[in-house]
């Protein structure tokens, strides 16, 4: 599409963002200025996913590999009562206090993390050269990516006395290539860690809890992948797919707020009870800001490459606030809550659960893969497409333990279920689901290693099937994969995991570029991957 029929498309909803966030900021004003002091929370608590990880007590993997800034670490009973001391444990980090750097900004309330990704990988089946030598290559070979996280968090209570109070800030080095770019041509990358090369700001947040802790409010640069949409047991794996489904990872602009973009965001979560937790935010739907999507039929964007992580902004500082918002929003029921030390406890809690339902409305307007502007059949007449306002899904998850020998075992066995839904004309996937099991513990003397198998499937949408039907080519169907690791603690400080997968039917049955005259399609794809991860 031209650039001046997109911006006259376009402008009409380009300040819904600014618009939600006043009206959330000035509720929220109100309310902070209708408590009294005690209101404010007594001492900050976890983040959503760190209330998962506890709700699920000592059975979620070591690490959670859904992306840099929510692999929180789940540590085995021994561990679990440190939690109760005010000290700095060092354990997990490399360079411990590094000299007693570390232990005195402590004593300020400011913790300096970081974490340092390298990853190999090869397909020995399947798959499809690049764009530069499509007609000589040969689709297999090796890919290395890496990434590496720096993060400054500040406690406001230690530092200046406010109560519940945290900033953080974090950022991105970003360097090798991308297996599923450069050769499997999938729905999803392999790797939650795949990205366009880069050093970037990530996110810069704060966060305030008031009531006890009951609400938490936060607000800035947010990763939402962070919080919403995620099973923890799913978190073992490091297909992407497990982590940011692969439904808003191919629809929404870039992916949307997810890693390793951030965008403007409030955030707010509110525990009811003890069990139930409502959680919800509005956020940019394009933290680069592009004004293309990688649509092939919009004709337009970065083709060399899809993702469009850095064609607008390589830099994570453009703020983007003048395209759609996304409305996001989540309940969630914890069933047999674990206590903070299994070691202490007198009785089985019981096996632990968690249930989530959600969805969210992005106001953007999205390209129709059915009719032009002058609606008629695209695939058939060509033109630019038609312009949908509005994008919708709905998804539901669950993580549960189903099996453990004894509540004071690190061996438990836990599941996991995800499935989402939307429509099809607008989007490329219309259903997806992904499911699995992990054994925590499954050798003698290795209570922090996790052994999973996952699977996961996505449906081509009606209207990218009958665009691809129309236009007399190849009739995308299902994306299926699967995946089995092995997530072993090697030191406290340094996560090994060997992985492997196998995709069928890429991207529904992608047509091979290297036989253009024929019906060929990309051949199923063989995958294995050696991930390693350090904390400093």
């Amino acid at each position: 599409m031209r650039p001046a029929l997109l911006t006259s498309l376009v402008m009409p909803v380009a300040r819904p963002l600014r618009r939600s966030v006043v009206v959330f900021g000035t509720a929220l004003s109100c309310l902070s200025s209708l408590l009294p002091a005690s209101g404010l929370a007594q001492s900050p608590a976890e983040d959503q996913v760190e209330q998962n990880q506890d709700s699920l007590g000592n059975s979620a993997p070591f690490m959670n590999q859904a992306g840099m800034g929510i692999t929180v670490k789940g540590l085995h009973l021994p561990r679990a009562s440190q939690k109760k001391d005010d000290d700095l444990d060092t354990s997990d980090n490399l360079l411990g206090t590094m000299g007693g750097l570390r232990t005195w900004l402590y004593k300020y309330g400011i913790t300096l993390d970081m974490e340092d990704v390298e990853e190999l990988w090869g397909n020995t089946s399947g798959g499809a050269p690049t764009s530069a030598d499509v007609r000589t290559g040969s689709g297999t070979g090796p890919a290395y990516d890496a990434v590496t996280a720096p993060t400054l968090r500040v406690d406001l209570e230690k530092l200046i006395g406010l109560k519940g109070g945290i900033f953080n800030i974090s950022a991105l080095q970003t360097r090798g290539r991308s297996i599923t770019q450069d050769h499997l041509a999938n729905y999803n990358p392999v790797s939650s860690y795949e990205a366009d090369r880069s050093t970037r700001l990530f996110e810069l947040w704060y966060r305030q809890l008031l009531f006890d802790g009951k609400l938490g409010i936060k607000i800035g640069q947010q990763n939402l992948e962070s919080e919403f949409m995620l099973t923890n047991y799913g978190g073992l794996f490091l297909n992407s797919n497990f982590g940011w489904p692969m439904a808003p990872s191919v629809n929404l602009y870039s992916g949307g707020p997810s890693w390793p973009l951030a965008s403007p965001a409030l955030r707010v979560r509110y525990h009811v009870t003890h069990a139930f937790t409502v959680l919800a935010a509005v956020a940019d739907d394009n933290p680069p800001g592009n004004r293309y999507n990688a649509f092939t039929i919009q004709n337009g964007g970065n083709t060399a490459d899809q993702t469009n992580q850095v064609t607008h902004d390589g830099s994570g500082t453009r703020f983007n606030t003048g395209s759609g918002a996304l409305l996001i929003g989540e309940l969630h029921y914890t069933l047999n809550r674990q206590p903070e030390d299994l070691s202490d406890a007198t009785k089985d809690p019981g096996l632990p659960g968690i249930y989530k339902l959600g969805g969210f409305y992005d106001t953007g307007k999205f390209p129709d893969y059915r009719y032009n502007t002058r609606d008629q059949l695209m695939g058939k007449n060509g033109g630019f497409p038609r312009w949908d306002r509005g994008n919708w899904m709905v998804y539901a998850v669950v993580d549960q333990m189903v099996w453990r020998p004894s509540y004071k075992s690190d061996r438990s066995l836990g599941i996991f279920v995800r499935a989402t839904g939307n429509s099809g004309d607008r989007n490329m996937v219309s259903f997806a689901a992904d499911a699995g099991l992990n054994l925590k513990a499954p050798f003698s003397g290795r209570p922090n290693d996790t052994v999973g198998i996952g699977w996961g499937v996505g449906r081509s949408s009606s209207g990218w099937r009958r665009y691809n039907r129309t236009a007399n080519t190849l009739v995308p169907g299902d994306e299926n994969h699967l995946e089995i690791t092995y997530q072993a603690e090697v030191r406290p400080w340094l996560v090994v995991q060997p992985d492997f997968q196998e995709i069928w039917n890429p991207m529904g049955g992608k047509a091979d570029p290297r036989y253009p005259a024929s019906s060929r399609r990309i051949g199923n794809e063989t995958i294995f991957g050696l991930h390693t991860s350090v904390t400093f």
